[in-house]
């Protein structure tokens, strides 16, 4: 359960860090509720299984949303120049 409040918490101080304006567009908070982020993950995928921790992944997701898009495009670019290259 204490994982589930961690979740859950996190999912909180996601939401009030983006109601706050930034000059950085949001993204050194991004990058420290990344770093929080991926052992809850793990957390609730080991206490409570694969379906909690799915849950918790994309509740995840849909909070960090923008640093996902610029991952799928990079990983996208990155596979499109190899490509080309052959």
């Amino acid at each position: 359960m204490l994982s589930l409040m961690l979740v859950c918490c996190w999912l909180i101080l996601a939401n009030v860090i983006a109601m706050f304006p930034s000059r950085h567009s949001h993204w050194p908070a991004a990058y420290a509720l990344m770093i929080i982020g991926a052992p809850l993950l793990v957390f609730v995928t080991y206490e409570h299984g694969v379906l909690a921790g799915f849950a918790a992944l994309i509740g995840g997701l849909s909070i960090l949303r923008w640093p996902v898009r610029y991952l799928i495009r990079w990983v996208r670019r990155k596979l499109g120049n190899e490509e080309a290259g052959l």
